[in-house]
């Protein structure tokens, strides 16, 4: 089997393209800086998108002169980007105006709007319409429609149609939040309705992995990948990461700790979450991806000299169990796994000394994992088996000892993840290998297995309640 795969991770501060061979090794990779967001204020967040093509471009040319003739493998690419950046192009997908990113919340009137209108459509598919939503900003662009536009693009939709020479179909990932009801599939047309969106911005939408067309003759010059090579439908950003750290199956979950902690799992049910603090996207076979983004994670530990962290990790995993109970949240607000805008940080009890208050940092965190767990599965959508995790939190072998006995569960670190093996993953599905599973078996790294600490379990499950007893004694949960 020599076929090779392409997957682009177009982020907000850079691009990155990995080609893969079939056990998943990477036998080229590239990158390339795109300009930071401008936000000048009012909530706007914009970015030229017309330097996405160009970074995608380049990125894909130094993969393929790097690998000479094996170029000519490449079967199949697929594009993953951040949720909800739309951007309205013209008839040869240049962007008429900037994109609008998905921090950009400008779109107020045109959330409540949507909310309003479509009330009955979100509670059945668990999206609720935002200011920081694509939908929103869909109307807005609606609102301030150039006479050249011709159709709303999604960060991949543009790439994509640069490398087919044609407009292509939307992802049902990127379009989850733009109006598009996975559930019945379509977009919610009594909502662009009052948002005065004309029907034809709206590209067709299909599941990931399907074959949105192939590299046309002009990109391939531009390239260097072979005329016909697959473009496949990819995932958001979230979601890529995910199925590079092997949760594809149902029943299978993961904990990316970045800045935030972001939980994903498969579920075979669509999961209904009264609160709106769960959403799902829609798994390529069928199935769903529930999960969620919380604001605390990794910036628990922002205010932490970063040459102190491998020192205070060794401290804290010797120490064991910290007397006090804390909930690290920098700033104000949390979003998962419970709704509290008012939410703030907490300590419980007098640190013995820093490693201590250091500790419970640590163990705050894992309480929300554990928290956002256990409220998935009363939704009914239980994990089975370990839980895999990734991020800059995962980086902490200390962490992940701790949060393995906090869910007293096995915690497998899948270090080699990144959004753009997710990609490559979805483009290998069909091509290479017959479906994601097969294709996850064969490419995702093996991971090193973490198990729980048996003497500190008992312990930290007596912290974890007394956790949840202060959110409850707050009226959080």
């Amino acid at each position: 089997m020599s076929e090779l795969v392409a997957g682009v991770d177009i982020a907000t501060a850079n691009v990155r393209v990995q080609v893969h061979d079939p056990a998943g090794a990477v036998v080229a990779a590239a990158s390339r800086p795109l300009p930071q967001p401008e936000r000048p204020g009012g909530g706007r967040s914009e970015q030229d998108a017309g330097t996405w093509w160009p970074a995608v471009r380049d990125c894909l040319a130094e993969c393929t002169a790097a690998l000479g003739s094996r170029a000519a493998e490449i079967t199949a690419l697929a594009i993953s980007a951040t949720s909800g950046t739309v951007v309205l192009v013209d008839g040869a997908a240049e962007p008429v105006g900037p994109a609008l990113m998905y921090d950009d919340r400008r779109a107020e009137d045109e959330a409540r709007t949507a909310a309003r209108v479509g009330a009955d459509r979100w509670q059945r598919t668990g999206i609720t319409p935002s200011a920081g939503s694509g939908l929103a900003r869909i109307g807005w662009l609606a609102r301030h429609l150039p006479d050249d536009a011709v159709q709303v693009c999604h960060t991949p939709d543009l790439v994509a149609w640069k490398l087919t020479g044609h407009p292509v179909a939307a992802d049902s990932s990127h379009a989850l939040k733009s109006g598009y009801d996975a559930v019945a599939g379509e977009w919610a047309p009594e909502v662009f309705d009052a948002l005065a969106v004309p029907e034809r911005l709206l590209p067709a939408v299909v599941r990931p992995t399907s074959v949105l067309g192939v590299v046309s003759g002009a990109a391939a010059e531009q390239t260097g990948l072979p005329v016909g090579c697959a473009v496949r439908a990819g995932m958001t950003d979230g979601c890529a990461g995910q199925l590079a750290c092997g949760a594809v199956d149902v029943g299978q979950f993961v904990t990316v700790i970045g800045t935030t902690l972001v939980l994903k799992g498969v579920s075979k049910e669509l999961v209904h979450d009264p609160a709106g603090a769960v959403y799902s996207h829609l798994h390529p076979d069928g199935v769903w991806l529930p999960g969620g983004a919380a604001n605390i994670g990794g910036s628990a530990l922002s205010d932490v000299d970063p040459a102190e962290l491998s020192g205070l990790d060794a401290a804290a995993l010797e120490r064991g169990p910290s007397t006090v109970v804390q909930y690290p949240l920098r700033g104000e607000g949390e979003r998962f796994p419970f709704l509290a805008p008012d939410a703030a940080r907490f300590l419980l009890g007098v640190p013995e000394d820093d490693v201590d208050e250091y500790r419970s940092r640590l163990e705050g965190v894992a309480y929300c994992e554990r928290l956002a767990l256990e409220r998935l599965a009363d939704l009914g959508a239980p994990a089975s088996g370990p839980v895999r995790t990734a991020g800059g939190g995962a980086r902490s072998a200390a962490w992940c000892s701790i949060r393995a006995s906090v869910l007293n569960t096995e915690v497998i670190r899948v270090l080699g993840a990144g959004t753009a093996l997710g990609a490559a993953l979805l483009a290998a599905s069909g091509s290479t290998y017959p479906d994601l599973s097969s294709a996850a078996a064969a490419m995702v790294p093996e991971g090193e297995r973490i198990e729980p600490t048996a003497a500190e379990v008992a312990r930290l499950d007596e912290g974890y309640r007394g956790f949840l007893d202060e959110l409850r004694s707050r009226g959080w949960v």
